[in-house]
């Protein structure tokens, strides 16, 4: 948790000088997950740093769809961001990240041999994700802001995919 602690109060100077603050943040946040297992299992797992590695493509994905938004501001400023290295290449950039993040989310679904509603959760999540591309190809930034926000809907699909396959899997329905 210290690692964690310092990850976080590092993060909101990072865009002073650090051209790509996206994927620090995806490490600070996706931090609690290997702390999560350490806490359940009194060590950490190898799918948890899985899980931290498809965090912080994800992360970067939401939060350079963020920084769409603030693209100008933050130029303006001095500031760094991954909309700003990126350039032109945003939206492309936050297409691979997505990408990465979903073949991620595959892969450790069927390491741990989840079933098929797990990744009927996946396709959903990869449905609001295309969406998000015919929102931000444009750059506005209402429609960036509205990108970054879906991002709700593909965690929701997820968790819900996992927790009905682990539901029907526990034996409920079975």
């Amino acid at each position: 948790s210290f690692v964690a602690l310092g990850l976080t109060v590092i993060y909101p100077y990072l865009k002073r000088f650090f051209p790509f603050p996206q994927a620090w943040l995806g490490v600070a946040f996706g931090f609690s997950i290997p702390m999560a297992y350490a806490a359940q299992l009194g060590y950490v797992h190898h799918s948890a740093w899985a899980l931290l590695a498809a965090n912080v493509f994800w992360a970067i994905a939401y939060d350079t769809e963020y920084a769409m938004v603030d693209r100008d501001d933050d130029a303006r400023l001095g500031l760094k961001s991954s909309a700003i290295l990126l350039g032109h290449g945003d939206v492309a950039g936050v297409m691979v990240a997505q990408s990465l993040f979903l073949v991620s989310m595959v892969f450790i679904g069927w390491w741990q041999r989840l079933d098929v509603i797990y990744f009927a959760g996946l396709a959903v999540a990869a449905a609001f994700i295309v969406r998000q591309y015919f929102l931000i190809r444009g750059r506005d930034r209402g429609r960036c802001f509205q990108a970054f926000h879906n991002n709700n809907w593909v965690g929701l699909a997820i968790f819900a995919g996992l927790a009905l396959d682990l539901f029907f899997l526990s034996g409920v329905f079975r």
